[in-house]
């Protein structure tokens, strides 16, 4: 009888057991990594090799590292509106930086995400996930915009668009670079350094979170400016003789770092191989933190590749392939679907999505490109790539650009005089892609004068750029 018990008991436990696998894999965890100005060429696996990132490189050599990737905007706050969103940002008005220049009849309020729109939280919370947002939020400063507010039940981080790493003395000099506990701000005293915080905080939730599926968006700060570094790494990045190439060096060591402790709480709490993690970096190299965009021209705020082309990395244990270079186009517009379709869950309905979910195309059941065309737009400034073909547009002062990416990924021979039937066809693409969104709801402080100048054939290099942020 004691036997025919134990043998019942422990069938009970099994199937317990194989139902809680079955729930989970069905409903992997999904992890979104978003690293903040960050240079292309800086990373091992994009070719990087004076900073070793062991951590993120892992990423690609268990995953699939996307080599034609974007997101929908060049600077940080309309970026992460697109990843958050998986839209064009521009179709609610959302084509700049937030400022404290709306346009009529919008007002200060207004400047943030529109509280219609359905975030990735928001998506992930109807699908049966618990949800943490961390880091950087800079999605308007409004109480309304909150992370609490926008489909995340946790939140750990600061809702503007920069702080410094280290602690404030006494309070931060604004509440948008204060650090939030959810709705409650942590005492500057308590700061040590931001990245290390966010990573810590990253690994307590894996751990409190390991019997349930769990959605987390992790978007460190590091390595936009200030440029903040722990002495430690600085020691070790003692022989670049450059001091603010130094920082930046010891701030993405940090980064990587942060990264390699999340993958192993991962695999401490035997969820690793149930976790979709997607790593992106915002926007290309900025013009104030020595970061390298190497073979790609432009750096951050511009149409150029160095302004919208990315480091982007996804990785699945047995659903997306390991070691794969994927070669075809894809955006940062493609997480919130991916995220969505990995759970094996149902968009909101009502609301338009411009992103796919890469899992049918990266595993080869899709063989066509996700996207044909991809398009960009930041005040005068505009831009579409179609397959090979891209094409630049910013005002009646400058001409229009067009480059052949397979042969020139550098943007160093305008072909737009010898191709003009091409011209033509993409400006027309360019112009309906137009009609479907939406005027901007604010400005940019740096006015439409610093984007024509950026677009220019003989704007090259940093200390050129630099003038025209």
């Amino acid at each position: 009888m004691k036997r025919l018990i134990l043998i019942a008991l422990l069938f009970c436990i099994s199937k317990v057991s194989i139902t809680y696998a079955q729930e989970t894999i069905g409903k992997p965890n999904v992890i979104v990594i978003v690293s903040d100005d960050a240079g292309y060429a800086d990373f091992g696996c994009y070719g990087g090799k004076e900073i070793p990132t062991p951590n993120i490189d892992a990423l690609a050599k268990s995953g699939t590292l996307f080599t034609d990737a974007y997101v929908s905007a060049s600077v940080c706050a309309p970026s992460r509106a697109g990843i958050l969103t998986g839209m064009y940002q521009q179709r609610f008005g959302f084509e700049h930086n937030v400022s404290k220049l709306p346009v009529a009849p919008y007002t200060q309020e207004d400047v943030g995400m529109d509280i219609d729109i359905k975030t990735i939280g928001n998506q992930m919370q109807h699908n049966g996930y618990h949800t943490i947002a961390l880091g950087k939020w800079h999605m308007g400063d409004d109480a309304r915009y909150f992370p609490l507010q926008r489909g995340f039940d946790e939140f750990y981080g600061f809702v503007g668009g920069h702080r410094d790493f280290f602690g404030y003395k006494g309070q931060a000099p604004s509440p948008t670079q204060a650090l939030y506990d959810n709705d409650k701000i942590v005492p500057e005293s308590e700061v040590t350094y931001l990245t290390d915080m966010l990573t810590d905080r990253a690994v307590s939730f894996v751990k409190a979170n390991a019997q349930q599926p769990f959605f987390m968006y992790l978007a460190y700060n590091a390595v936009h400016t200030p440029m903040n570094a722990k002495q430690e790494l600085l020691d070790k990045f003692s022989h670049i003789t450059n001091p603010e190439r130094r920082a930046y060096a010891a701030m993405m060591a940090s980064l990587d770092e942060g990264v390699g402790a999340l993958v192993d709480a991962l695999k401490k709490q035997n969820i690793y191989d149930n976790t979709l993690i997607v790593f992106i970096n915002d926007n290309g190299a900025a013009t104030n933190n020595s970061a390298d965009n190497g073979k790609l021209r432009g750096l951050k705020g511009s149409k150029w590749e160095g302004g919208t082309r990315v480091a982007y990395i996804m990785q699945y244990p047995n659903y997306i392939p390991a070691g794969k270079k994927y070669h075809k186009m894809v955006s940062g517009l493609d997480i919130m679907p991916t995220a969505v379709g990995a759970a094996n869950g149902q968009l909101i309905a009502g609301q338009i999505t411009d992103g796919k979910n890469l899992l049918p195309y990266i595993n080869g059941k899709i063989k066509k490109a996700p996207h044909s065309d991809l398009f960009w737009r930041r005040g005068i400034a505009a831009a579409v790539r179609s397959g090979k073909w891209k094409l630049i547009r910013s005002g009646d002062t400058n001409p229009v650009l067009l480059f052949n990416l397979e042969k020139d990924i550098s943007e160093t021979k305008n072909l737009a005089n010898s191709h003009q039937g091409k011209v033509k066809k993409l400006l027309r693409k360019l112009e309906a892609w137009e009609k479907t969104i939406e005027q901007p709801r604010w400005l940019s402080p740096y006015g439409d004068h610093n984007q024509v100048m950026k677009h220019r054939m003989e704007m090259i290099g940093r200390e050129m750029e630099t003038q025209y942020p």
